[in-house]
Protein backbone atom coordinates (compact mmCIF):
# COMPACT_ATOMS: atom_id res chain seq x y z
CA UNK A 1 0.00 0.00 0.00
CA UNK A 2 1.31 3.46 -0.88
CA UNK A 3 1.99 6.21 1.66
CA UNK A 4 0.01 9.47 1.55
CA UNK A 5 -1.43 12.30 3.61
CA UNK A 6 -4.76 14.08 3.52
CA UNK A 7 -6.62 16.79 5.39
CA UNK A 8 -10.03 16.09 6.89
CA UNK A 9 -12.05 19.22 7.64
CA UNK A 10 -15.74 19.87 8.28
CA UNK A 11 -18.19 22.57 9.27
CA UNK A 12 -16.49 25.60 7.70
CA UNK A 13 -19.76 27.56 8.02
CA UNK A 14 -18.53 30.27 5.69
CA UNK A 15 -20.78 33.31 5.89
CA UNK A 16 -21.86 32.59 9.45
CA UNK A 17 -22.63 35.65 11.59
CA UNK A 18 -20.94 35.61 14.97
CA UNK A 19 -23.53 35.37 17.74
CA UNK A 20 -23.60 37.29 20.99
CA UNK A 21 -20.82 39.79 20.35
CA UNK A 22 -21.70 42.92 22.31
CA UNK A 23 -18.51 44.80 21.55
CA UNK A 24 -18.65 48.52 20.76
CA UNK A 25 -15.48 48.57 18.67
CA UNK A 26 -16.61 47.95 15.09
CA UNK A 27 -13.11 46.99 13.93
CA UNK A 28 -12.82 44.27 16.58
CA UNK A 29 -16.31 42.99 15.83
CA UNK A 30 -15.32 42.72 12.15
CA UNK A 31 -12.18 40.82 13.16
CA UNK A 32 -14.33 38.14 14.80
CA UNK A 33 -16.86 38.08 11.96
CA UNK A 34 -14.11 37.46 9.39
CA UNK A 35 -12.47 34.74 11.50
CA UNK A 36 -14.17 31.82 9.69
CA UNK A 37 -12.75 32.94 6.35
CA UNK A 38 -9.28 33.42 7.79
CA UNK A 39 -9.45 29.96 9.34
CA UNK A 40 -10.16 28.32 5.99
CA UNK A 41 -7.43 30.33 4.26
CA UNK A 42 -5.00 29.19 6.98
CA UNK A 43 -6.00 25.56 6.40
CA UNK A 44 -5.42 25.91 2.66
CA UNK A 45 -2.00 27.37 3.45
CA UNK A 46 -1.24 24.28 5.54
CA UNK A 47 -2.44 21.92 2.80
CA UNK A 48 -0.18 23.55 0.22
CA UNK A 49 2.81 23.79 2.57
CA UNK A 50 2.53 20.15 3.69
CA UNK A 51 1.84 18.97 0.12
CA UNK A 52 -1.09 16.77 1.11
CA UNK A 53 -2.41 14.33 -1.46
CA UNK A 54 -6.10 15.23 -1.14
CA UNK A 55 -8.49 17.35 0.92
CA UNK A 56 -11.88 16.34 2.38
CA UNK A 57 -14.68 18.63 3.63
CA UNK A 58 -17.31 16.50 5.41
CA UNK A 59 -20.24 18.91 5.14
CA UNK A 60 -21.38 22.45 5.89
CA UNK A 61 -19.01 24.45 3.73
CA UNK A 62 -21.54 27.27 3.98
CA UNK A 63 -23.74 28.40 6.85
CA UNK A 64 -26.84 28.81 4.70
CA UNK A 65 -28.09 30.33 1.48
CA UNK A 66 -26.00 33.21 0.11
CA UNK A 67 -27.30 36.78 0.06
CA UNK A 68 -24.89 37.40 -2.80
CA UNK A 69 -21.99 35.58 -4.45
CA UNK A 70 -19.22 36.94 -2.21
CA UNK A 71 -18.92 33.85 -0.04
CA UNK A 72 -19.04 31.56 -3.06
CA UNK A 73 -16.32 33.58 -4.76
CA UNK A 74 -14.18 33.36 -1.63
CA UNK A 75 -14.49 29.57 -1.48
CA UNK A 76 -13.75 29.32 -5.22
CA UNK A 77 -10.60 31.42 -4.75
CA UNK A 78 -9.29 29.22 -1.95
CA UNK A 79 -9.95 25.83 -3.61
CA UNK A 80 -8.39 27.22 -6.80
CA UNK A 81 -5.19 27.61 -4.77
CA UNK A 82 -5.44 23.90 -4.01
CA UNK A 83 -5.95 23.12 -7.69
CA UNK A 84 -2.78 25.01 -8.63
CA UNK A 85 -0.96 22.93 -6.01
CA UNK A 86 -2.33 19.71 -7.55
CA UNK A 87 -4.53 18.83 -4.55
CA UNK A 88 -7.95 17.28 -5.30
CA UNK A 89 -10.87 18.32 -3.06
CA UNK A 90 -13.82 16.12 -2.10
CA UNK A 91 -16.94 17.90 -0.83
CA UNK A 92 -20.02 16.53 0.88
CA UNK A 93 -23.16 18.61 1.44
CA UNK A 94 -24.32 18.86 5.07
CA UNK A 95 -27.54 20.18 6.56
CA UNK A 96 -26.47 23.84 6.25
CA UNK A 97 -25.52 23.60 2.57
CA UNK A 98 -27.95 20.89 1.47
CA UNK A 99 -29.16 20.77 -2.12
CA UNK A 100 -32.43 22.38 -1.04
CA UNK A 101 -30.74 25.19 0.93
CA UNK A 102 -28.13 26.81 -1.34
CA UNK A 103 -29.88 28.40 -4.31
CA UNK A 104 -26.93 30.27 -5.86
CA UNK A 105 -23.89 28.68 -7.51
CA UNK A 106 -20.36 29.52 -8.56
CA UNK A 107 -18.52 27.19 -10.92
CA UNK A 108 -15.76 25.53 -8.92
CA UNK A 109 -12.32 24.44 -10.22
CA UNK A 110 -11.90 21.00 -11.81
CA UNK A 111 -10.09 19.63 -8.76
CA UNK A 112 -13.36 19.73 -6.77
CA UNK A 113 -15.56 16.62 -6.69
CA UNK A 114 -18.93 16.56 -4.89
CA UNK A 115 -20.52 13.42 -3.52
CA UNK A 116 -24.06 12.79 -4.83
CA UNK A 117 -27.07 13.52 -2.61
CA UNK A 118 -29.63 11.01 -3.89
CA UNK A 119 -27.50 7.91 -3.17
CA UNK A 120 -23.96 7.06 -2.04
CA UNK A 121 -21.18 7.61 -4.54
CA UNK A 122 -17.47 6.84 -4.75
CA UNK A 123 -14.35 8.56 -6.07
CA UNK A 124 -11.09 6.74 -6.75
CA UNK A 125 -7.51 7.97 -6.71
CA UNK A 126 -5.83 5.27 -8.78
CA UNK A 127 -2.23 6.33 -8.14
CA UNK A 128 -2.77 6.16 -4.37
CA UNK A 129 -5.12 3.17 -4.34
CA UNK A 130 -7.59 5.26 -2.31
CA UNK A 131 -11.40 5.07 -2.61
CA UNK A 132 -13.68 7.66 -1.00
CA UNK A 133 -17.36 6.91 -0.40
CA UNK A 134 -20.05 9.36 0.67
CA UNK A 135 -23.54 10.81 0.32
CA UNK A 136 -24.51 14.42 0.90
CA UNK A 137 -27.81 15.88 2.07
CA UNK A 138 -30.52 16.59 -0.48
CA UNK A 139 -32.67 18.25 2.21
CA UNK A 140 -31.74 20.19 5.31
CA UNK A 141 -33.01 17.38 7.52
CA UNK A 142 -31.75 13.83 6.89
CA UNK A 143 -33.35 11.48 9.38
CA UNK A 144 -32.49 8.12 7.78
CA UNK A 145 -29.38 6.04 8.40
CA UNK A 146 -27.30 6.83 5.31
CA UNK A 147 -24.24 4.79 6.33
CA UNK A 148 -25.86 1.38 5.85
CA UNK A 149 -26.27 2.03 2.11
CA UNK A 150 -22.60 2.92 1.56
CA UNK A 151 -20.90 0.55 -0.92
CA UNK A 152 -18.53 -2.30 -0.15
CA UNK A 153 -14.86 -1.34 0.23
CA UNK A 154 -12.52 -1.47 -2.73
CA UNK A 155 -10.41 -4.62 -2.06
CA UNK A 156 -6.74 -3.91 -1.36
CA UNK A 157 -7.29 -0.13 -1.35
CA UNK A 158 -7.49 2.39 1.47
CA UNK A 159 -11.20 3.15 1.86
CA UNK A 160 -12.51 6.41 3.37
CA UNK A 161 -16.12 6.96 4.39
CA UNK A 162 -17.31 10.56 4.40
CA UNK A 163 -20.50 11.30 6.35
CA UNK A 164 -22.27 14.27 7.95
CA UNK A 165 -23.91 12.77 11.03
CA UNK A 166 -24.72 13.09 14.72
CA UNK A 167 -24.07 9.34 15.16
CA UNK A 168 -26.26 8.20 18.07
CA UNK A 169 -26.60 11.78 19.35
CA UNK A 170 -24.32 14.67 20.21
CA UNK A 171 -26.06 17.54 22.02
CA UNK A 172 -26.79 20.29 21.06
CA UNK A 173 -26.47 19.11 17.45
CA UNK A 174 -29.59 18.01 15.58
CA UNK A 175 -29.96 14.21 15.12
CA UNK A 176 -29.13 13.99 11.42
CA UNK A 177 -28.16 10.82 9.51
CA UNK A 178 -28.23 8.79 12.76
CA UNK A 179 -26.06 5.69 12.94
CA UNK A 180 -23.85 3.76 15.33
CA UNK A 181 -20.12 3.09 15.32
CA UNK A 182 -21.03 -0.55 14.62
CA UNK A 183 -22.86 0.60 11.48
CA UNK A 184 -19.70 2.37 10.34
CA UNK A 185 -17.49 -0.63 11.12
CA UNK A 186 -19.82 -2.86 9.12
CA UNK A 187 -18.73 -1.08 5.93
CA UNK A 188 -15.16 -2.34 6.30
CA UNK A 189 -13.51 1.05 5.65
CA UNK A 190 -10.13 2.18 6.96
CA UNK A 191 -11.08 5.72 8.03
CA UNK A 192 -14.32 7.60 8.63
CA UNK A 193 -14.27 11.35 7.99
CA UNK A 194 -17.27 12.73 9.86
CA UNK A 195 -18.80 16.18 10.08
CA UNK A 196 -21.67 18.01 11.85
CA UNK A 197 -20.35 17.94 15.46
CA UNK A 198 -18.33 21.08 16.22
CA UNK A 199 -16.07 19.58 18.90
CA UNK A 200 -12.96 17.57 18.03
CA UNK A 201 -13.51 13.92 18.93
CA UNK A 202 -11.82 10.60 18.24
CA UNK A 203 -14.95 8.45 18.24
CA UNK A 204 -13.18 5.12 17.62
CA UNK A 205 -9.69 3.88 16.80
CA UNK A 206 -10.43 0.64 14.91
CA UNK A 207 -11.08 1.92 12.36
CA UNK A 208 -10.25 5.57 13.06
CA UNK A 209 -13.54 7.52 13.25
CA UNK A 210 -13.04 11.27 13.66
CA UNK A 211 -15.01 14.46 14.13
CA UNK A 212 -12.46 17.22 13.37
CA UNK A 213 -14.75 19.91 14.81
CA UNK A 214 -15.29 23.23 13.10
CA UNK A 215 -12.46 25.46 11.92
CA UNK A 216 -13.48 28.48 13.97
CA UNK A 217 -15.60 28.93 17.09
CA UNK A 218 -18.57 31.21 16.38
CA UNK A 219 -20.20 31.76 19.77
CA UNK A 220 -19.69 31.29 23.49
CA UNK A 221 -20.89 27.69 23.07
CA UNK A 222 -17.87 26.91 20.87
CA UNK A 223 -14.80 27.44 23.02
CA UNK A 224 -11.22 26.25 22.84
CA UNK A 225 -8.87 25.48 19.95
CA UNK A 226 -10.55 24.74 16.62
CA UNK A 227 -9.22 23.24 13.41
CA UNK A 228 -8.95 20.20 11.15
CA UNK A 229 -7.11 16.86 11.11
CA UNK A 230 -4.05 15.82 9.11
CA UNK A 231 -4.14 12.06 8.45
CA UNK A 232 -1.00 10.16 7.48
CA UNK A 233 -1.06 6.61 6.07
CA UNK A 234 2.24 4.73 5.91
CA UNK A 235 2.30 1.03 5.04
CA UNK A 236 -1.30 0.73 6.16
CA UNK A 237 -0.68 2.41 9.52
CA UNK A 238 -2.98 5.38 10.13
CA UNK A 239 -1.95 8.31 12.35
CA UNK A 240 -3.43 11.75 12.81
CA UNK A 241 -2.63 15.20 14.20
CA UNK A 242 -4.68 18.33 14.66
CA UNK A 243 -4.08 21.46 12.62
CA UNK A 244 -5.30 24.46 14.63
CA UNK A 245 -6.73 27.18 12.38
CA UNK A 246 -8.86 29.49 14.52
CA UNK A 247 -7.83 33.13 14.69
CA UNK A 248 -10.15 34.25 17.52
CA UNK A 249 -11.62 32.45 20.50
CA UNK A 250 -14.45 32.56 23.01
CA UNK A 251 -14.10 31.90 26.72
CA UNK A 252 -15.84 32.17 30.08
CA UNK A 253 -14.66 33.41 33.45
CA UNK A 254 -16.43 33.29 36.81
CA UNK A 255 -15.62 35.40 39.87
CA UNK A 256 -17.24 35.46 43.30
CA UNK A 257 -17.50 38.80 45.11
CA UNK A 258 -17.68 39.45 48.83
CA UNK A 259 -20.60 41.40 50.42
CA UNK A 260 -18.50 44.52 51.13
CA UNK A 261 -16.68 44.63 47.77
CA UNK A 262 -17.28 48.00 46.14
CA UNK A 263 -16.67 48.53 42.41
CA UNK A 264 -12.87 49.03 42.71
CA UNK A 265 -12.60 45.88 44.84
CA UNK A 266 -14.65 43.87 42.34
CA UNK A 267 -12.45 45.09 39.49
CA UNK A 268 -9.32 44.08 41.42
CA UNK A 269 -10.74 40.57 41.91
CA UNK A 270 -11.45 40.35 38.19
CA UNK A 271 -7.98 41.47 37.22
CA UNK A 272 -6.44 38.79 39.44
CA UNK A 273 -8.43 36.10 37.62
CA UNK A 274 -7.88 37.68 34.19
CA UNK A 275 -4.12 37.32 34.54
CA UNK A 276 -4.44 33.55 34.19
CA UNK A 277 -6.72 33.92 31.16
CA UNK A 278 -4.26 36.22 29.38
CA UNK A 279 -1.55 33.58 29.59
CA UNK A 280 -3.64 31.03 27.65
CA UNK A 281 -4.72 33.10 24.63
CA UNK A 282 -1.96 31.83 22.33
CA UNK A 283 -1.80 35.12 20.48
CA UNK A 284 -5.50 35.19 19.57
CA UNK A 285 -8.16 37.79 20.42
CA UNK A 286 -10.55 36.49 23.07
CA UNK A 287 -14.27 37.27 23.39
CA UNK A 288 -14.85 36.66 27.08
CA UNK A 289 -18.08 36.13 29.00
CA UNK A 290 -17.66 37.14 32.64
CA UNK A 291 -20.07 35.96 35.35
CA UNK A 292 -20.17 37.60 38.77
CA UNK A 293 -21.74 35.67 41.65
CA UNK A 294 -22.00 36.09 45.41
CA UNK A 295 -23.74 38.52 47.76
CA UNK A 296 -23.19 42.26 47.54
CA UNK A 297 -24.53 45.32 49.30
CA UNK A 298 -23.69 47.22 46.10
CA UNK A 299 -25.93 45.02 43.94
CA UNK A 300 -28.55 47.68 43.24
CA UNK A 301 -25.92 50.30 42.42
CA UNK A 302 -24.22 47.94 39.95
CA UNK A 303 -27.55 47.15 38.30
CA UNK A 304 -28.53 50.81 38.01
CA UNK A 305 -25.13 51.67 36.52
CA UNK A 306 -25.02 48.59 34.28
CA UNK A 307 -23.59 50.35 31.20
CA UNK A 308 -20.90 52.21 33.14
CA UNK A 309 -19.95 49.08 35.07
CA UNK A 310 -19.73 47.06 31.85
CA UNK A 311 -17.28 49.63 30.47
CA UNK A 312 -15.24 49.42 33.68
CA UNK A 313 -15.03 45.65 33.31
CA UNK A 314 -13.94 46.04 29.67
CA UNK A 315 -11.25 48.46 30.82
CA UNK A 316 -10.10 45.90 33.40
CA UNK A 317 -9.85 43.30 30.62
CA UNK A 318 -7.65 45.63 28.60
CA UNK A 319 -5.41 46.33 31.56
CA UNK A 320 -4.62 42.61 31.58
CA UNK A 321 -4.37 42.14 27.79
CA UNK A 322 -5.16 44.40 24.86
CA UNK A 323 -7.04 41.63 23.01
CA UNK A 324 -9.49 40.51 25.69
CA UNK A 325 -12.93 41.74 24.66
CA UNK A 326 -16.06 41.52 26.77
CA UNK A 327 -18.58 39.28 25.03
CA UNK A 328 -21.09 39.63 27.86
CA UNK A 329 -21.15 40.63 31.51
CA UNK A 330 -23.47 38.30 33.41
CA UNK A 331 -24.14 39.80 36.87
CA UNK A 332 -25.85 37.28 39.15
CA UNK A 333 -25.38 38.96 42.50
CA UNK A 334 -27.74 38.45 45.43
CA UNK A 335 -28.58 41.11 48.03
CA UNK A 336 -26.24 41.19 51.03
CA UNK A 337 -28.98 39.78 53.27
CA UNK A 338 -31.20 36.99 52.05
CA UNK A 339 -34.82 38.10 51.84
CA UNK A 340 -33.94 41.81 51.92
CA UNK A 341 -36.73 44.15 50.88
CA UNK A 342 -36.74 45.01 47.20
CA UNK A 343 -36.37 48.67 46.23
CA UNK A 344 -39.67 48.59 44.36
CA UNK A 345 -41.49 47.56 47.57
CA UNK A 346 -40.01 50.56 49.40
CA UNK A 347 -41.60 52.86 46.84
CA UNK A 348 -44.98 51.25 47.32
CA UNK A 349 -45.06 49.72 43.83
CA UNK A 350 -45.00 46.06 44.88
CA UNK A 351 -47.14 43.78 42.79
CA UNK A 352 -46.78 45.71 39.56
CA UNK A 353 -43.93 43.46 38.41
CA UNK A 354 -43.75 39.71 39.10
CA UNK A 355 -41.00 39.06 41.64
CA UNK A 356 -40.79 35.29 41.17
CA UNK A 357 -41.48 33.16 38.14
CA UNK A 358 -42.93 35.09 35.20
CA UNK A 359 -46.47 34.18 34.09
CA UNK A 360 -46.64 32.08 30.89
CA UNK A 361 -48.60 34.80 29.04
CA UNK A 362 -45.90 37.39 29.84
CA UNK A 363 -43.16 35.05 28.62
CA UNK A 364 -45.09 34.32 25.43
CA UNK A 365 -45.54 38.04 24.76
CA UNK A 366 -41.83 38.66 25.40
CA UNK A 367 -40.83 35.84 23.04
CA UNK A 368 -43.05 37.29 20.32
CA UNK A 369 -41.49 40.73 20.72
CA UNK A 370 -37.98 39.24 20.72
CA UNK A 371 -38.81 37.44 17.46
CA UNK A 372 -39.88 40.76 15.92
CA UNK A 373 -36.61 42.39 16.98
CA UNK A 374 -34.31 39.57 15.83
CA UNK A 375 -36.00 39.46 12.42
CA UNK A 376 -34.80 43.04 11.87
CA UNK A 377 -31.18 42.48 12.97
CA UNK A 378 -28.64 43.10 10.18
CA UNK A 379 -26.26 40.59 8.64
CA UNK A 380 -28.25 37.46 9.50
CA UNK A 381 -27.46 37.86 13.22
CA UNK A 382 -31.04 37.02 14.15
CA UNK A 383 -30.84 33.63 12.45
CA UNK A 384 -28.97 32.02 15.35
CA UNK A 385 -30.27 30.72 18.64
CA UNK A 386 -30.54 33.37 21.38
CA UNK A 387 -29.66 36.19 18.99
CA UNK A 388 -30.14 38.74 21.81
CA UNK A 389 -27.78 36.79 24.04
CA UNK A 390 -30.31 35.16 26.38
CA UNK A 391 -33.78 33.63 26.51
CA UNK A 392 -36.93 35.63 27.23
CA UNK A 393 -37.02 34.77 30.95
CA UNK A 394 -33.43 35.92 31.52
CA UNK A 395 -33.97 39.14 29.58
CA UNK A 396 -37.13 39.90 31.54
CA UNK A 397 -35.31 39.29 34.83
CA UNK A 398 -32.53 41.66 33.78
CA UNK A 399 -35.08 44.33 32.81
CA UNK A 400 -36.88 43.88 36.14
CA UNK A 401 -33.67 44.23 38.15
CA UNK A 402 -32.68 47.33 36.19
CA UNK A 403 -36.08 48.95 36.82
CA UNK A 404 -35.92 48.11 40.52
CA UNK A 405 -32.45 49.56 40.90
CA UNK A 406 -33.23 52.77 39.01
CA UNK A 407 -36.49 53.20 40.92
CA UNK A 408 -34.53 52.94 44.16
CA UNK A 409 -32.07 55.58 43.03
CA UNK A 410 -34.89 57.87 41.91
CA UNK A 411 -36.60 57.41 45.27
Amino acid sequence: MTSFRFIHAADLHLGSPFQGLAMKDAAIAELFIEASRRAFSALVDQAVERRVDFFIVAGDVYDGDWKDNKIGLFFNREVARLERAGIPVFLLKGNHDAESVITKTITLPKNVSEFPVNKPGSFRLEHLKVALHGQGFAERSATENLALAYPKPEPGWFNVGVLHTSLTGREPHAPYAPCSVEDLRSRGYDYWALGHVHDFEIVAKDPLVVFPGNLQGRSIREQGAKGAVLVTVEDGRVTHERIITDSARFGELAATVEPDDDIPAILRRLENVLESVAGKMEGRPLALRIRLTGRSRFRNELTARADDFRDEVQAACHRCHEDIWLEKLDVRLEPETAGAAAPLDMLGLAGLIPMGTFPPELLADAEARIAEITARLPGGIGAGDLALGDDAETLLAEARDLLLARAARAG
